[in-house]
Parts: C-alpha cells; structure tokens; sequence
C-alpha cells in the first residue's frame, strides 16, 4: 500500500507532504518485505523515506524472504546498497523458526470455533 500510495502521490502533488509525514512517525512497518519486485521509482522513493528516517525513527521489516536474497530483490545494485545499508545499520534481526502462526491458529479448537 505504501508503495502505491507513494505513486499516487506523485501524480497529485502530495509526495513532499507525504515524504515529511513519513519521516515523523516513530515506527514504521514494512510488512512482508521484498514479496514484490520494486521499481526504478519505488526503488528511489524508498531510498528518500529511509534515508529521512535514518537516525530518527524506527523501521520494522518483515519478511519471509531470507536478509540474504534482499539485495537481489530490490534490483538495482547500487540503490540496493543505499537502502540496505540505511536498513540494516544500528539494525536488530530476530529471526523466527517454525510454523507460521496464522497456520497455529487455524489448528487450535478456540480459532475453530471462532
């Protein structure tokens, strides 16, 4: 949603106002991270939010895909390097093991008889 909010923006004027909202809020989630293969202008537009970012907010990632295909989906080689080094600089990675937790849920007899 980001992404096309993002492009939205751009054709209505709103991409400035909307880089500064951005860069004001105190977590920001990027959830289920690199499922879809950026564009040249998605690529620069997020460089713009994390490089605002970049020691003055969080920034949540998750994704299934492994830290070390990242680089790969993100495309462009160097816009790669300037987005992941703003990710991943002073960065915390958890990684999970095991079921997914939708998949738990939909096991258990409280998430069946909801």
């Amino acid at each position: 949603r980001l992404l096309s909010d993002l492009e939205i923006a751009h054709a209505d004027g709103r991409y400035p106002k909307l880089l500064q909202r951005l860069a004001k809020i105190d977590v920001l989630v990027l959830d289920d991270w690199g499922l879809e293969t950026l564009t040249d202008r998605s690529r620069h537009d997020l460089l713009e939010i994390l490089d605002d970012r970049y020691q003055t907010g969080s920034t949540l990632v998750t994704s299934q895909l492994p830290v070390e295909h990242w680089h790969d989906s993100i495309g462009d080689p160097t816009l790669a390097d300037a987005i992941l080094d703003r990710l991943i600089h002073n960065a915390y990675r958890l990684t999970i093991d095991g079921e997914s937790m939708r998949k738990k849920q939909r096991l258990t007899p409280s998430a069946q008889s909801a």
